[in-house]
């Protein structure tokens, strides 16, 4: 495969504005809707029409009247915290939403989104020089950490429109760091959204015209257990979906390259093989991949993908469908970490992948 080597730029000063935007606009499950405000209207010039489902996923769609259908699709949650108590002396006591690590968030700023209005407020954890002996090395855990929002009292809390069942989300961006490194919290799969409105606004610009009706599927509830993406899979029927998330980056320190593969930032998009991918479809979007010089990178599943891919595998009678990742560092932290070359990368391999398809393409194991 061809080796990763600096590209053109396929990206605006305005992509690069709106992805900054879409990063720093929380999104939690269950909640996405500022998130895909902001997505549909930027997404809108670049379609024919779009529609919403009653639970929040987005669709653009262009050439709607076209019988055959295919789908590329990222999700649009991220992972949060749920306010599930408040103490007598006012502080906040959580539950998860989504598989958000309990493991980092002492001494983390956030927002907690209540009936007024977002409340600053910080997970609090007592000094090192107060946790003495075996309580020294104390490990954060979701039944001892509580958030701090300044209130000394419950009734001081609820003044602010705090209230059971409003989420928090941490605080942190964008950022941009050397050599073309981007860090911010929910790019898991914010950056999956931007990369497929992208792929519309090319398709656009070039002034590609396609044999089949394109949907660009921004799907809620990701985060626990693809459930946006099962509603909108059955309501679109498509013929192929084309799915893409994050992976993990395997080349820093803790993690197993025996378990867990082979994966760097900036080495290209990585590809999946395992039971819901079709492979025959797979390889189209090699081939497309070799064809336009773009690199890959693989990685397995034994069983689920863990994606919207599955929901989309599995929907109707079955939906051939393919996953492309994108590489990423420390995934469900503050600081997640990828590289514009890689997106760059993905949008192309997704671009070209679509521009290599028609109705009659060969998908059948049996011919």
């Amino acid at each position: 495969m061809a080796k990763a080597k600096k590209i053109k730029s396929i990206l605006t000063e305005q992509s690069y504005t709106f992805l900054k935007s879409y990063i720093n606009n929380p999104s939690p499950t269950g909640f996405e809707t500022s998130g895909q405000k902001l997505w549909l209207e930027y997404l809108k010039p670049f379609v024919d029409s779009h529609f919403t489902d009653p639970y929040g996923s987005a669709v653009g769609v262009i050439n709607p009247s076209a019988a055959f259908k295919v789908v590329i699709e990222a999700h649009a949650d991220e992972i949060s915290w749920f306010v599930n108590y408040i103490s007598p002396e006012g502080l906040i006591y959580l539950k998860r939403n989504g598989g958000v690590d309990h493991q980092i968030a002492p001494s983390m700023r956030v927002f907690i989104h209540g009936k007024k209005g977002k409340v600053k407020a910080v997970f609090g954890w007592p000094a090192i020089h107060t946790r003495m002996g075996a309580d020294k090395e104390t490990q954060p855990k979701v039944d001892n950490l509580f958030l701090d929002c300044g209130a000394r009292n419950k009734k001081e809390v609820e003044a602010l429109g705090i209230h059971i069942g409003a989420v928090a989300t941490y605080e942190e961006g964008y950022e941009e760091l050397a050599y073309d490194y981007l860090i911010g919290r929910a790019f898991d799969n914010r950056i999956g959204g931007f990369m497929i409105a992208e792929v519309a606004r090319l398709l656009q610009v070039n002034r590609k015209k396609l044999p089949f009706g394109l949907y660009i599927v921004n799907a809620v509830q990701e985060e626990i257990g693809l459930r946006g993406a099962e509603m909108i899979a059955r309501r679109i029927k498509p013929n192929i979906a084309i799915i893409t998330d994050v992976t993990h980056d395997t080349t820093t320190p803790m993690i197993n390259k025996i378990t867990e593969g082979e994966c760097s930032c900036g080495k290209g998009p990585s590809l999946t093989y395992g039971p819901a991918v079709h492979n025959k479809l797979l390889d189209v979007v090699q081939a497309a991949a070799v064809k336009n010089k773009i690199p890959l990178q693989f990685h397995t599943v034994s069983r689920s993908t863990g994606t919207d891919t599955d929901s989309f595998a599995y929907a109707n009678d079955g939906c051939p469908s393919v996953l492309i990742s994108i590489p990423l560092r420390y995934m469900h932290t503050t600081v997640e970490m990828l590289h514009k070359d890689d997106v760059e990368h993905t949008i192309k391999l997704m671009y070209e992948t679509l521009l290599s398809l028609t109705p009659k393409t060969n998908l059948s194991y049996f011919s």
